[in-house]
């Protein structure tokens, strides 16, 4: 028996990625997977965003380990359609287990509505996903696990006085303390609740040339050092779904109001 037979994951930001990552890694150990994710462009964010055949990717990709998949496009900053598209996977495999907010954005150069975007969805998108998730798991009775994208800038003052790296350092703090919260206020539901901590990694989000000008018009500016402890300079996608995927099974089952580095020392170096 896999890790996670006969469990449901609502995963965010799931047509590549991280999210992705995650998606396919739940699926191998047993999982069905609700998989969401905008597929559109926001307008601050300098970089493409995921499409509807990035989306179509992770679908097959889940299809592939002989799992089960229902894919939306929906927006996290819209709690409506992020509800509609939840029930729709619970109507169509019978429950929930598992939450994943990982849908991110990093308009880290940014002017103008960088810092609303990126607060909207870093920010509240996670909280919105948490929300959505909440009836029915206290509904079923039966506990579960929540997981919330952080980052290490989420545990550490790192970045620019960009208005969206302001925002993107501001937000995944912000989750820390949703994280906590929700943690306590779960506890009595038996669902668990943690955040994950990522250093760099090799993503669309991080391997673009905008983010790659961000990061050199850091060295120039200042002496902050962002790199990792361990000699790694960028994490897999996988390494972070190898986490997430112990968080949220049973060898973990005790484990709840952590906020866990995935960084190769990253935050220990500060």
């Amino acid at each position: 028996m896999r890790a996670l037979d006969g469990k449901v994951a609502f995963i965010t930001g799931a047509a590549r990625g991280q999210g992705r990552a995650e998606a396919v890694r739940l699926a191998a150990d047993g999982a069905s997977i609700i998989a969401v994710d905008i597929c559109a462009q926001i307008a601050s964010v300098p970089y493409p965003l995921a499409t509807p055949d990035d989306l179509a990717l992770t679908v097959k990709l889940v299809e592939d380990t002989g799992a089960r998949i229902v894919a939306q496009r929906a927006d996290v900053r819209d709690q409506n359609a992020l509800k509609s598209a939840l029930q729709t996977g619970v109507d169509e495999f019978g429950r929930l287990d598992i939450v994943i907010a990982n849908a991110g954005i990093a308009p880290m150069q940014s002017a103008e509505d960088a810092w609303r975007d990126v607060i909207d969805v870093n920010l509240t998108g996670v909280h919105h996903t948490v929300e959505v998730a909440i009836p029915t798991l206290k509904e079923q009775g039966d506990g579960g696990s929540i997981v919330l994208t952080s980052s290490v800038v989420g545990l550490v003052g790192m970045g620019s006085d960009d208005p969206g790296a302001i925002g993107y350092v501001a937000a995944k703090h912000g989750i820390v303390g949703l994280m906590r919260l929700y943690a306590n206020l779960l506890a009595p539901h038996s669902i668990r609740v943690n955040s994950v901590h990522p250093a760099g990694v090799d993503t669309p989000m991080i391997n673009n040339e905008a983010t790659r000008q961000w990061l050199g018009s850091i060295a120039e500016k200042s002496p902050q050092d962002m790199g990792n402890a361990l000699p790694v300079q960028v994490l897999q996608p996988e390494d972070i779904a190898n986490a997430v995927a112990w968080l949220v099974s049973d060898e973990a089952r005790y484990i709840t109001g952590v906020a866990l580095p995935v960084d190769a020392g990253s935050v220990n170096k500060r």
